[in-house]
């Protein structure tokens, strides 16, 4: 029994499927004589079902966007727009800390943007001497790992320093890694 309603079920689809491909080819002019437009379709034509309807809409704006971009690509002019400028991490940390300093309202925690201000700030190419205060003000309110870590790193920066002298940190990573100390300690 239940065999039978499943071969029912899948010759009912079989024959909708039909249904939808021969109203395809026959009522390309019906799909443009949608409801509400005042034209119906040819009197010797089955409507389509609301649900054949849509598709048949959008398979025909489809079409009609297609030919639009054929058009355009013929006359010479771009279809798709300049792919977005994507911004570096570095701008994209800096201005997250910007916004931290300037507006704490709109602010928003971002882990990535923290964790490269994090790996970076001892870099003075990376980090701007303009921008270390704030920095520094962000750092003041680090809590759990993310302090420990950052304290952690900069102890081990200023015991490299004194095995290896002066050049082992980037220009004034040094003074930088005194001022984060003296911070968080």
């Amino acid at each position: 029994m239940a065999k039978q309603k499943r071969k029912e079920s899948e010759v009912a689809e079989k024959k909708s499927k039909k249904l939808k491909k021969v109203s395809a080819v026959e009522m390309p002019a019906a799909c443009e004589a949608l409801p509400g437009t005042g034209t119906a379709p040819a009197e010797g034509s089955v409507s389509p079902s609301p649900e054949e309807q849509r598709v048949l809409e959008r398979k025909l704006k489809k079409e009609r966007k297609k030919e639009a971009r054929r058009r355009l690509r013929e006359a010479g002019i771009a279809a798709a727009p300049s792919p977005a400028v994507k911004r570096s991490g570095a701008a994209l940390a800096l201005e997250y800390l910007c916004s931290w300093a300037q507006k704490r309202e709109d602010w928003r925690f971002q882990k990535t943007r923290q964790t490269w201000l994090l790996l970076h700030m001892y870099d003075r190419d990376q980090v701007p001497d303009e921008h270390f205060p704030a920095l520094l003000a962000y750092l003041e309110g680090l809590r759990g790992r993310a302090r420990e870590l950052t304290v952690q790193k900069a102890e081990a920066l200023m015991r490299e320093l004194d095995e290896a002298g002066a050049g082992a940190l980037p220009p004034g990573g040094t003074q930088r890694a005194r001022q984060v100390l003296q911070l968080l300690s």
